[in-house]
């Protein structure tokens, strides 16, 4: 099988942004790490590096829509955030419907038997790992960029 570019699927709150990677086959998403937010240019290049070091192509950013569809507020937040992480690293960033993600990250971890409460870091990775995931099975069959 071909390798796939790799993509990277983030969970941008205020506080933290959940990180997460494809495979090499472009089949799953794992979690790879938690960034606690500093401020949004040490931030930017912080996501730019991760990029980088894993030769990723893309990002996936997860949109917390409404339940109702609508763009509230953080949802403009994290257009604008994506908006300038494509013009920093020249990447396109692909916008994904993010509700209940992190609502099913709380979920799995704790059928798995992790407790959720305290750690937030597991929580945000685990959300980007769904909403890359997502992104991934819906696009199974088409090439990504720099394929």
């Amino acid at each position: 099988m071909n390798q796939r570019p790799r993509s990277i699927g983030l969970d941008v709150g205020d506080k933290r942004i959940g990180i997460a990677i494809s495979d090499p086959l472009g089949i799953t998403s794992a979690g790879l790490d938690t960034l606690h937010r500093k401020n949004m240019q040490t931030d930017l290049v912080a996501i730019a590096e991760f990029a980088k070091r894993h030769n990723a192509v893309e990002f996936v950013i997860g949109l917390p829509a409404n339940m109702d569809g609508t763009l509230g507020s953080q949802a403009q937040k994290v257009q604008s955030f994506g908006k300038k992480l494509a013009r920093l690293t020249g990447l396109p960033v692909i916008y994904e419907d993010e509700r209940l993600s992190t609502f099913t990250a709380i979920h799995t971890l704790t059928a798995l038997g992790v407790k959720t409460g305290h750690n937030r870091d597991l929580v945000d990775k685990q959300a980007a790992a769904i909403i890359l995931q997502k992104y991934l099975d819906r696009t199974a069959h088409t090439d990504p960029p720099g394929a």
